[in-house]
Order: C-alpha cells, then sequence, then structure tokens
C-alpha cells in the first residue's frame, strides 16, 4: 500500500482501525484489524474452511453445511418460497411447519440453486486492457464483451479440470476498481429438510421486523443433492449448541446484497430526491391492495402471504433508507469525504484525469433523473409485475439473445448464465392467477397514471381496455404457467415465438423495443459515464488508502467481524440476548404474536432461559439473511436472520454505536429440535460431525491455526 499523505484517508484509516465496520472480501480481510480489535489471528485455513462451508442461496440469501451429507442451516424466510410451493390449501406448510421423515421424505425446491465459491482469480488488467480508449456511451458494451470472454474460458477450462465443473461469475468490486472472476461449485437439486411454523419462525411478524428485542425461530434446514444422492461436505461447520457471551468476538460469512457507501453526493441525492420516494409510493399502495386482498379468504391468505411479507420487508427497508439520506449528517459527511479526495486528487499531477470524475457523473445523474420513470415500468417489469409476463420477457429475449454470438449477448443470456434460465422455465412453481391479476392490474394502473394515458407506449399496450379487463385477459389467456409450453417456446427459438400466440408473449413482443431502446439509452448516457467516472474515483482512492478499504457488496462472499453487543437506546441500556419464556409471555393468540399449538404443548419440558435471538455489532445487510456466526474457531454459533432499526441505514454508512445484527441461538433451534418437533435424527446427523468442525485454538494469545 501506499503511504498516506492526506488527512482525510489518515482520519478514514484511524476511524477504520476503530470500530468492526467492513464487508470484507476473502482476497483482503482485514487480519491485522481483528488481531488488534478482538484478539483472535485469523489464518488462511482458517478462513478457507469458512469460505467453502458457506453456501449462496441464488434467491437472494446464504447459507452454511453444517452435516456432512450436504445439511444447509439458512433462515425461514429465505425457504419460504420453497415452503411455500409446496403447500396445498389442504397442507399449508407455512402454517403447520414440516419435517421430513427421512430423506426420501425431503421435499425439491423447483428452481432452487445453491453456490460455493472455489476460487477467485482477478482480471482487471485484461478489462482495463480491452477498454482503454473506448467512449464513455461504448463501454458498457466494450465490458459486458470481454467479461463474457472471460467467463466462457473460464468455464471452459474448468469443464476439463479434474474438480469438475464450475460456474464462473463476473464481479466488479469498487465501483468498477476492480474485477474477479469468482469459481462456484453449483447444486441445482435443493431440498426442505425441516422448517418450524411461520408463527415461530416469525413471532412478532411486521411490527417486531428490524426491532429488538425479538423471538423468531428464523430457521429452516435445506439438503444439496447431487445425481440423486445427498452432496458428501466433509468440511462443514460445527455447531456450538452454547453459543457466545457478551463481548466474545464473532464472524459472519455471507453474501451482503448491496451497498452504496462510495457513492458520490450526486448520486445519493438522486437515490433520496428521485428514486426512493418513487418507489415507496407505489409499494405503500401494493402493499395495502395485498393486504385488503389476503383478508377475502383462506386460500388468498396463504397465497399472497410470501409475496406480502417480502413488500413489507422491502418498504420497511426503503422508508429506513429514505430517513438516512434525509438526515444532514450523512450528506455533509459524504461531502467532506468527497472533497477530502477530490482535493487530493487536485494536488497530484498523476491523478488529472481523475478531476472530472464526479462532474461526469452527476450529468449522467441529470440523464437518470429524466429517465427513470419509464426505465422503472418498461425494462424493469414495474409496469407488467406478473410472473407471466416475466415468464414471457425472459422468452422472448431469450430468443433473440441465443441468434446473437455470446459475448454480444445481454448478460442474463450468455451461455454461463443459460443453465439457470433454463432451470426457472422448467420448476413446476405454482402460479395463482387471482392473485396474479390483482398484481398486474395494479402495475398497470401506475404505468397509466405516472406515464400518462397519451403516452405512446401507454396507448399501445391498452387499445380500449382497462387495467382490470387487461389483466384479466392477459392472465387468464395466457399458458406460460405450464413449464411444458414455456420449454417448447424455449427450444423453439424464434420461430417458435414468432408463431405463438400467447397474449403474454405477445404483450412481452409488443413492448420489447421500446425497453431495448430504453436500456440502450441507460447504458450509453448513464451507466457508461457513471462506471468510466467511478474507475477513475477508484484509482484516486487506491492511491490515498490501497485496498485497506473495502468495496461495496455485490452479493459476493464477505466476511464481517464483531463482538456480542447490546446498545443504548434512549438512555436504556438494550441487553444482548433474550430468552424463552418471554415469547410465551408476549403471546396473544392472535398473529402475529401467536404461539403454535404444538409450542404450547411443550411449554413445560421446555427451559424457560433457552436464549433465543440475541445481537452483536457485525455489519450485515440484506443477502446477509441466513448466514453463519462463527466464533474465533470457527464454530457456527448463530443464525444471522435480521438487523435492528438502525441497521438499515447501513446502506450508506455503518454506525458502531447503533447498528446490530439480530441472530437465532442455537439453544433455541437445538430445544425446537429436540423438545418440540421429534427431531432427533437431525440433531443426531448435525452432531455426527462435530470433531470436524472445530478449527483448533493453539495458542495463549488467541490464536487460531487450521487443522
Amino acid at each position: 500500500m501506499q503511504r498516506i499523505t492526506s488527512a482525510v484517508a489518515g482520519a478514514l484509516l484511524a476511524f477504520l482501525a476503530s470500530a468492526d465496520e467492513g464487508l470484507w472480501t476473502f482476497d483482503n480481510p482485514p487480519l491485522a484489524a481483528i488481531a488488534a480489535r478482538r484478539g483472535v489471528t485469523l489464518d488462511r485455513p482458517w478462513l478457507d474452511r469458512a469460505r467453502l462451508a458457506t453456501v449462496r442461496l441464488e434467491g437472494g440469501c446464504t447459507g452454511s453445511f453444517i452435516s456432512g451429507d450436504g445439511m444447509v442451516l439458512t433462515n425461514h424466510h429465505c425457504a419460504e418460497d420453497c415452503i411455500a410451493e409446496n403447500s396445498t390449501a389442504d397442507r399449508d406448510l407455512l402454517a403447520g411447519g414440516f419435517l421430513a421423515s427421512g430423506r426420501e421424505q425431503e421435499l425439491r425446491c423447483q428452481g432452487a440453486a445453491l453456490s460455493v465459491l472455489v476460487d477467485m482469480e482477478e482480471v482487471t488488467d485484461r478489462v482495463t486492457a480491452a477498454t482503454a480508449g473506448v467512449p464513455a456511451a461504448q463501454l458498457v458494451d466494450a465490458r459486458r464483451r470481454e467479461l463474457t470472454r472471460l467467463e466462457q474460458a473460464c468455464e471452459e477450462a474448468a469443464a476439463k479440470a479434474a474438480g469438475g465443473p464450475l460456474k464462473c461469475e463476473r464481479v466488479a468490486l469498487y465501483q468498477g476498481g476492480q474485477f474477479w472472476l469468482y469459481k462456484y461449485r453449483r447444486y441445482d437439486d435443493v431440498r426442505l429438510v425441516f422448517a418450524p411454523e411461520r408463527d415461530i419462525a416469525g413471532f412478532g411478524g411486521d411490527p417486531d421486523n428490524f426491532q429488538f428485542p425479538r423471538w423468531c425461530l428464523d430457521a429452516s434446514i435445506l439438503r444439496a443433492w447431487q445425481n440423486g444422492q445427498p452432496v458428501s461436505t466433509p468440511g462443514h461447520l460445527r455447531v456450538n449448541w452454547d453459543g457466545v457471551q457478551p463481548g466474545d468476538p464473532v464472524f459472519v460469512t455471507g453474501h451482503p446484497g448491496n451497498t452504496d457507501r462510495l457513492l458520490t453526493v450526486a448520486q445519493l441525492e438522486t437515490q433520496r430526491q428521485y428514486f426512493l420516494p418513487f418507489w415507496l409510493l407505489r409499494y405503500a399502495e401494493l402493499r395495502g391492495r395485498l393486504i385488503q386482498y389476503a383478508k377475502t379468504g383462506a386460500e388468498p391468505k396463504r397465497t399472497t402471504e410470501p409475496v406480502l411479507n417480502s413488500v413489507e420487508n422491502s418498504i420497511k427497508v426503503r422508508r429506513k433508507q429514505f430517513d438516512a439520506l434525509l438526515d444532514p449528517e450523512l450528506l455533509a459527511s459524504a461531502g467532506q469525504s468527497e472533497a477530502g479526495l477530490r482535493a487530493r486528487v487536485a494536488a497530484d499531477p498523476a491523478l488529472a484525469s481523475t478531476a472530472s470524475a464526479w462532474d461526469d457523473i452527476a450529468a449522467a445523474q441529470q440523464v437518470w433523473r429524466t429517465i427513470l420513470v419509464p426505465y422503472t415500468f418498461l425494462e424493469d417489469r414495474a409496469g407488467f409485475n406478473n410472473t407471466l409476463f416475466a415468464h414471457a420477457r425472459r422468452l422472448v429475449r431469450a430468443a433473440a439473445e441465443r441468434r446473437l454470438p455470446n459475448e454480444s449477448r445481454l448478460a442474463d443470456y450468455t451461455d454461463a448464465r443459460l443453465p439457470a434460465l433454463e432451470q426457472d422455465l422448467r420448476a413446476a412453481t405454482p402460479v395463482y392467477p387471482e392473485l396474479e391479476i390483482l398484481r398486474l392490474s395494479f402495475a398497470l394502473e401506475r404505468m397509466r397514471e405516472w406515464l400518462g394515458p397519451d403516452h405512446e407506449l401507454v396507448r399501445q399496450v391498452f387499445g380500449a381496455e382497462s387495467p382490470d379487463a387487461l389483466a384479466e385477459r392477459l392472465t387468464r389467456g395466457s399458458r406460460l404457467a405450464d413449464p411444458a409450453v414455456r420449454v417448447a417456446l424455449y427450444d423453439g427459438g424464434q420461430a417458435a415465438i414468432d408463431a405463438s400466440d400467447d397474449p403474454m408473449i405477445r404483450l412481452a413482443v409488443a413492448v420489447d423495443p421500446a425497453s431495448r431502446a430504453l436500456r440502450k439509452r441507460y447504458e450509453q448516457e448513464v451507466e457508461g459515464p457513471v462506471r468510466r467516472g467511478q474507475e477513475a474515483i477508484a484509482r484516486a482512492r487506491f492511491s490515498a488508502l490501497g485496498t485497506s478499504v473495502y468495496p461495496d457488496a455485490t452479493f459476493t462472499l464477505r466476511l464481517s467481524y464483531g463482538a456480542m453487543r447490546g446498545w443504548n437506546e434512549l438512555g436504556e441500556e438494550v441487553r444482548p440476548w433474550t430468552e424463552l419464556s418471554r415469547a410465551f409471555e408476549r403471546a396473544t393468540g392472535q398473529e402475529p404474536f401467536r404461539i403454535p399449538e404444538r409450542w404450547l404443548a411443550a411449554r413445560e419440558r421446555l427451559a424457560p432461559a433457552t436464549r433465543a435471538n440475541f445481537i452483536t455489532d457485525n455489519d450485515v445487510v440484506g443477502g446477509n439473511s441466513g448466514s453463519p456466526m462463527l466464533n474465533a474457531h470457527g464454530e457456527l454459533v448463530g443464525l444471522v436472520f435480521d438487523g435492528n432499526i438502525h441497521s438499515i441505514a447501513g446502506s450508506y454508512w455503518f454506525d458502531e454505536r447503533m447498528n446490530r445484527t439480530v441472530a437465532v441461538h442455537p439453544a433455541f433451534l437445538r430445544a425446537a429440535l429436540e423438545q418440540v418437533y421429534g427431531g432427533a435424527a437431525l440433531l443426531a446427523e448435525i452432531d455426527a460431525g462435530q470433531a470436524n468442525g472445530r478449527l483448533q485454538n493453539s495458542h495463549p494469545d488467541g490464536a487460531v491455526t487450521g487443522k
């Protein structure tokens, strides 16, 4: 790392050294800071074992292997789609829970996949060389072509190697300052083993969401299968049922989805003034419609629950992000950091080409603000919020893109990505017409409202029909709920799409030219200039700080470190754990504070002081759901499922005083399996491999060595 000469760089490094902040990549873990802050020396065997035991659930969560036969621990809310799709009106697994009586009874999660990061290769120099001198307007295309070539070559090489095929994925870090190929072992046969009832998994519901104290058994167990057999995972984690105590160091390995801590002030202002208000207005009304529909009967309630839970969670996140950006301190702090870096650039002739980067990004924001609304409704499908239309869009684009050379395709349709698309098209996931009509009707109403009834695309889509009538006709008339129909259209390519009379296909074909035109304008006038500017800023940041600053989250594997501890809320100390007895005391018998019947029946067998949930000051964001919490020995001591309300601002900054991660205590899971669900076989499988899952601590100063 180069010598730090600016005052702002020195201040930032001093802050990082005194805080448990950071979503650190595994190629660059802050080992010295961890040793200084937490008295634990992590080595490469520790890190490698944690990496290979942590899995990415491709639906947007994290999990970890906890047995030698591919058993994966994650959150109930991460497995909710799988639980729901295996439910029926007569067998509601969300309401009643599920425990497989044997491996042959485990339920397939259609369309689900999980991935294990087995290798990382930096390709920054190759991408930089391929895009050198390319104008900003052509940068996105040029970069996409090179990254697609690199992905394809990576997968071809892996297919010939002894270890077998891998999925290679492009990863941009530091806003384009670094490029990597992440290489994954992927498993697309994922099965449900255990899930508690939603009433205990999500006890407290939306009122308690992003709060603490909590009493949620937000845990489910899946299993990875391959070639008709459970996957062999000898490097799984050992579960330490005793957990940790206040002050003990805690490490989280997981896949945080997205943060915006390195955005410029102009980008933050766009989020605050345009994107977030627009988003919140739409989703607040959608939530109301979903709630009212769910109240019309038992079946609407069941089918709406996963969607409604996601919408309510997202609204709370976006609302608190908006609150954070309304805080003058956040923008002032971002402005000071930006000014400091710009001053360094101005003083360094070697960085002269970087000087205009912030102004270029600001100019691109002006363009983005003008196309945000139509882009959201067309290209982001906010105007066509319907599962069947989503299938139609993918089929239409797959037919067109597959006719192009691989390196010229949109990223989602390259050879490396098509297997996941094909798996989704073949998945026999249920579609509920009434719910789909509601969602599509609402989306069409909002599109007509925001674009205006005289907008060319609105007239093209609606004709003389109302949103309700159009949504009804499109949804009832489509056959895309049948995976056999989808596969036939996919296999038939462009000729099958051209011949199809399915109304959703015809709609997707009709709106695709306008949607692609907006996408192209976004890439040329917004994304390209922003990425070029971000690359320049990244060079300046590296010049000042090297890689002592972590990159923003990108749904790739990260390590965070912290400790179990509470916080002070309005002058009152919050104890960092809860006990099971309080859940029974808070129960009202009505949702969302209802205890399941089998828990009430088992109450006398349960130890009241069993720890239920606890908190740490680890730095996590969405995507970390289901992440394992590890102690210094690499043992699993908790299951991340949420953050407190202050953690939502972590999208933009980390406040060590207030940000807290909320986790399921392992004692809660053990009590559930042992005393409530009759899960002795699962416990036996978990405990059978415990001797293999501990990294021995052999140093008196707390150093950890791999074994």
